[in-house]
């Protein structure tokens, strides 16, 4: 039997359900947190493009396991924050998720 999960000390993000497979979405929690599900997983960053402020939850374009800053084409791999393509050269802060009876949350300070 697994351990039970305390997830007081965790942002809620949305139910399992809500975000379907190559969806985004934006929390407004430790600056701006985007979440990302990929083939059933789910992971988060910070949510701003580390080139250019721009929103990665709300206007980024994920392809796979990387998610395409539409305003200079910068790329980050969600799975570990690191950037993938210029004119991006700084990781984003990546934060682990739990996702426990259906519920999608985001760990408040990063891995």
């Amino acid at each position: 039997m697994a351990p039970e999960i305390s997830t007081a000390a965790l942002i809620f993000a949305c139910n399992e359900e809500d975000l379907a497979d190559g969806e985004t979405l934006r929390l407004d929690s430790e600056g701006g947190i985007a979440v990302y599900r990929v083939d059933g997983e789910f992971y988060a960053t910070s949510d701003s493009c580390s080139h250019e402020k721009w929103s990665l939850g709300e206007e980024g374009e994920l392809e796979g396991h990387e998610v395409l800053c539409t305003l200079h084409m910068a790329r980050f791999d969600v799975r570990t924050g690191a950037p993938l393509c210029f004119p991006a050269v700084l990781a984003l802060t990546k934060y682990r998720t739990v996702v426990t009876d259906g519920r999608v949350y985001v760990a408040p300070s990063e891995d």
